[in-house]
This record gives structure tokens, C-alpha cells and sequence, in this order.
């Protein structure tokens, strides 16, 4: 019999009391704390001087190392922890257990590092669940005895199969926890997000976007720094547009980079996040070393991280973020923030191709104005000039004909004068203030009766029932009247108009009739420019719609509807 083998009802006592004391295993969910507690208890189990629990990444590698039996002055005085070479490289690569009377005769051993406590018997065993190897268990120095028994390796070898469970478990337990952390870490970023739309959707000025966009994500991520640098209108420079911290001056040592030039011209220029790591910047080696404000090199500020603020035609800047954590931002709290400088890119893309579209509108506005004039009044008031001309030249031989010439141009004055206050009726700005809907009509109509001298009259319901339609139907209506008062006034020549108003229990219909020359509705908008396009616009933003009828020489009926409810 092995000297040191225990009897049977020895053996089954202590793996009994093994079986009891390893329930506590797969209790245990910090994979440190089950490791502690694996190699104690295997060392309490046999007798052995040392112990130790090895775990082995996805990869198969040796990822962590936790001794028992030494103190702590003797594990900080070696050099470095196992690293998977020798026996302990052999365990990790097969699956039987290896018990070893002397291990440093052993070919496999590959010695001790400098001030290692001297081992001579060894027991190793593989923590493995099916065909993975999750780590292994290791014994060295058999107290009371030269080596370790075969029942010493039964003992193991079934501790082992315990905490294969329990690790399993442990690792389990672990990713469902890292999971829910990421899943809650994604929820708050959706939140962020969805605050930041709205914040983006309010703002109509760039400046105001990018404060409130960097205020929230320095809140959000804890960051001690934050800057904007947003595209020049050259194309090739970028101007930096907002610096936001409480404690930091500016980033870098200088407030305009060219595309390519440091991290913020390579980040515009290749449209891809980049991370600048402080602690491993090597000054002759990086020229992102100069650009910086000597300011954040003394300060402790660890990273910075760039992303780009594109947009569909392009990178429009670049957000820099500035983070003292010890722990370097993450894949997804990069994510979240290439996120949030897309958005504010698109938000800055949108607002730039409002202003543009403004631009071009009033643009257009003022070349069809231009056009007007001097197609219609100029070459009136050019005519008056010429039918004075030729009353003077007949003052002396046909005075009659001259007063006859001298009335025509009066008429013909007083009928740019009309066309004059028809611009102005339709330039100048006019709200519904705080009337009903009727009364605002009403309003209309004298001032177009006094601008043009038209007849015209206004119908509809009482102010009381006018006041059950929606303000913002209301609203619609009263400037599609405007509108076509005014095309009635510059186009129609119009010499009775007509507006009325009435409802049913769905609807307000507006109609505006006059009796004027009309026209080819096939050719509308030559007509009326932008005019019907703004009543169809008013009118379907309503929910409603909007009829034109025409003829040539048989006047203009424009019917709109807008739902009551």
C-alpha cells in the first residue's frame, strides 16, 4: 500500500466533507474571491504548504494567477507571476493531472524566477468543463509527508469537477451582469440621444447646438475638457467654435488646423473616431505633442478623443473630448460619442442648408420683384413720361388734344399708384393678432379696398361661431386670403372681388372670386409665381386643401378647406 493513503472510510469522509464545504463554491460569483477560495480549500484538503488557482482566458492563455501560502513580502519580491511556462505551460496544454515527488527534476520544469520560495513535490490538476480547459489547480509541498498520495489526487481531481461548475457559473453570472451593465449603459445613451435630438431639433442656431450638445455629453461621460472645431468656409481649415471646462484652458496651443494636419485636421480628413493616449505621447515622435497647450500636458488629462461631425455631403468639424479617467474610454462610449458628433453634424448640415435655401428664396423673391417692376411700373411710369412729352409738343397747336394726353397720364399715374400699394400690400407682413377669424378677414379686405379701390365684399359667419375653428387652421386661412387678395391686386384686374367664409361640421371653406381676366390655370405658376405654392402649402399643413378655377377673361376662384377637428 502508498504510504500515506488513507482508508476507504478515510477517504470517504474527506470526500464528504469536500462535497459539503464545495456547495460554498457555486455561491461564490466574484471570479477573485471562488479562485481564493478554490486553492485554500485545496490546500486544507491535502496538507500543503502552497496553493494556487490558475484561469485561462478565451483564448486559452493564462489570464489570471492567484497564490496561497506565501505572504505578501515574498510575492511582491518575485520578479513577475507565472507566465504559462514548465509544468504549469504543460498543465494548461493537456488534461491529465501530473503529481511529481521532486518537480525540479522534472524535464518539463522550467525553474523559479529570482527570490522564489523553494517547491519540491507537486500536484497539478486541470479544471476542465467537457472538453475546455477553464484553469487549473496547483499544490506544492506535501506537509507530514515526501509527496502527495493518489489519494491526495482523488481529492483534487474531484475538487476540480466542483469548480469547473462553480467557475462556469462565476463567468456566467459575470457576462450576464457585464451585459446588463452594457444593456443599462445603452438605454441611458438612447435617453442621451433622444434629449439631444430634441435639443438639436430646437436650436435654429449652430453656436446654440453645439453648447448645449457639448454641455450634455461632458455631463453624461464626466469629462474635464470639451472643444469644437467646426469647417471654415475655404473648406480646408478648421476654426475651433467652442471650448467648454471648468478647470482646463484651451486643448491645443493653437485655434485653426489645416485638413490632415494633427488629429483634428486627420480626423476631418479621414472621417474616422481617433484616441490620443497622453501617458505613451513621446515628444519628438508625435507632433501632436507641439499642437498641445503645455497646460494639458502638465495636467491629468489622460486621453483625448476625437470624432468627426459628419454629415451626408461631408465632415462639417470635429468634437474633441478630454477624459482624466484612469480607465481610457471604452469601444461604446466611443460609439456613443461618434454618435452624438453625427448628429450634430447633420443638425449643422440642416441648418447651413436652411440658411442657403432662405438665401436663395429671398433671392428669387427679389429677382421676380425686380422683374415686376420693370416689366409692369417702370415701363408704365416710362409711358406716362413719353404721353407728357407728347402733350407738350401739342400744347401750342392742339391744346385740346394736349389736356386730352395730360388726362390719360393722370389715369395712367393713378393706376401704378394702385400697382405700387399692390406690392406693398403683398411685401408688408400681417398676422392675425388677437381677433377672430372673421374680423381678421374683414380687415383684409379694407385694406385691399383701399389699396386697389376694387369693390369688394366679405361674407361669413358670426364671430361666435368663426371662434370654433382651430388657431392654426385659422391662421392658414386668413393668409391664403392674403395671398390671393394680393395676386388679385398685382394680376386680376379685377373690378369686383368677393370673399366668403362658411362651415359645416368638419370643415371651414374660404372661397376668394373675382371677376378679372383670368388665365390658363396649364400655365399657373407663370402666372402667380410663388403664390399658389404657398397656398397649397398653408393649406395641406392644415390637414385641408386647396381649388383653383380659371378662365381667360372669365376671372379666378380660389376654394380652400380646413378640417374642424
Amino acid at each position: 500500500m502508498e504510504p500515506g493513503l488513507l482508508t476507504r472510510e478515510q477517504l470517504e469522509e474527506r470526500l464528504a466533507a469536500l462535497h459539503r464545504a464545495s456547495l460554498e463554491l457555486v455561491q461564490e460569483i466574484s471570479p477573485e474571491a471562488l479562485m481564493e477560495r478554490i486553492a485554500t480549500l485545496a490546500m486544507e484538503q491535502v496538507g500543503a504548504q502552497y496553493a494556487a488557482v490558475g484561469i485561462l482566458n478565451e483564448e486559452g492563455q493564462l489570464d489570471r494567477f492567484i497564490p496561497i501560502g506565501m505572504s505578501p513580502e515574498e510575492i511582491r519580491r518575485m520578479a513577475h507571476p507565472p507566465v504559462g511556462k514548465g509544468l504549469i505551460g504543460a498543465l494548461m496544454r493537456g488534461s491529465s493531472t501530473i503529481r511529481l515527488a521532486d518537480l525540479t527534476t522534472d524535464p518539463r520544469s522550467a525553474g523559479f524566477p529570482p527570490h522564489h520560495p523553494p517547491m519540491t513535490s507537486f500536484l497539478g490538476v486541470p479544471i476542465r468543463r467537457g472538453e475546455e480547459q477553464l484553469g487549473q489547480i496547483y499544490l506544492t509541498n506535501k506537509l507530514n509527508a515526501p509527496e502527495f498520495t493518489a489519494d491526495d489526487q482523488v481529492v483534487i481531481e474531484m475538487l476540480a469537477s466542483y469548480a469547473a461548475v462553480a467557475l462556469f457559473n462565476a463567468r456566467l453570472v459575470q457576462r450576464l451582469t457585464e451585459r446588463e451593465s452594457t444593456l443599462t449603459r445603452r438605454n441611458e445613451n438612447l435617453a442621451l440621444l433622444n434629449d439631444m435630438a430634441q435639443t438639436l431639433a430646437s436650436s435654429a442656431d449652430i453656436d446654440t447646438m453645439i453648447d448645449r450638445a457639448l454641455t450634455q455629453v461632458m455631463d453624461y461621460l464626466k469629462l474635464e475638457a470639451g472643444e469644437i472645431f467646426l469647417r471654415h468656409d475655404d473648406g480646408n481649415h478648421l476654426r475651433l467654435a467652442a471650448h467648454r471646462s471648468s478647470t482646463l484652458p484651451a486643448l491645443w496651443s493653437k485655434t485653426e488646423f489645416r485638413f490632415g494636419e494633427g488629429i483634428i485636421g486627420q480626423t476631418a480628413d479621414s472621417g474616422q473616431a481617433q484616441r490620443l493616449d497622453l501617458p505613451a505621447l513621446r515628444p519628438s515622435a508625435d507632433e501632436n505633442h507641439h499642437f498641445l497647450n503645455e497646460a494639458i500636458l502638465q495636467s491629468t488629462v489622460r486621453q483625448i478623443a476625437c470624432t468627426p461631425l459628419n454629415g451626408a455631403s461631408g465632415v462639417f468639424g470635429v468634437l474633441c473630448a478630454a477624459s482624466s479617467h484612469e480607465k481610457a474610454l471604452d469601444e461604446l462610449e466611443m460609439q456613443f460619442l461618434s454618435a452624438i458628433s453625427f448628429w450634430v453634424g447633420t443638425a449643422i448640415e440642416n441648418t447651413r442648408l436652411n440658411v442657403q435655401q432662405r438665401r436663395l428664396a429671398v433671392l428669387e423673391e427679389r429677382e421676380r420683384i425686380g422683374m415686376d417692376l420693370h416689366d409692369g411700373i417702370i415701363q408704365d411710369i416710362y409711358a406716362v413720361g413719353l404721353t407728357l412729352e407728347h402733350a407738350r409738343l401739342l400744347l401750342g397747336d392742339d391744346p385740346a388734344a394736349a389736356r386730352q394726353r395730360i388726362d390719360q397720364a393722370i389715369a395712367d399715374l393713378n393706376s401704378t399708384i394702385r400697382d405700387i400699394r399692390a406690392y406693398i400690400l403683398d411685401l408688408r407682413p400681417r398676422k392675425l393678432h388677437e381677433e377672430n377669424l372673421m374680423d381678421g378677414l374683414r380687415r383684409l379686405v379694407a385694406e385691399f379696398r383701399a389699396n386697389t379701390l376694387v369693390d369688394v365684399n366679405v361674407s361669413g359667419p358670426t364671430p361666435e361661431e368663426a371662434s370654433l375653428i382651430p388657431p392654426s387652421a385659422a391662421v392658414a386661412l386668413f393668409h391664403i386670403c392674403q395671398e390671393a387678395l394680393a395676386n388679385i391686386a398685382k394680376h386680376a384686374h379685377a373690378r369686383h372681388v368677393h370673399v366668403s367664409l362658411w362651415m359645416t361640421n368638419e370643415r371651414a371653406v374660404l372661397e376668394v372670386s373675382d371677376d378679372g381676366r383670368g388665365f390658363d390655370t396649364s400655365k399657373v405658376q407663370l402666372t402667380l409665381g410663388h403664390g399658389l405654392s404657398n397656398m397649397q402649402t398653408r393649406a395641406h399643413n392644415a390637414g385641408g386643401d386647396i381649388e383653383l378655377t380659371s378662365e381667360p377673361g372669365a376671372g379666378t376662384t380660389i376654394l380652400v378647406w380646413v378640417p374642424l377637428h
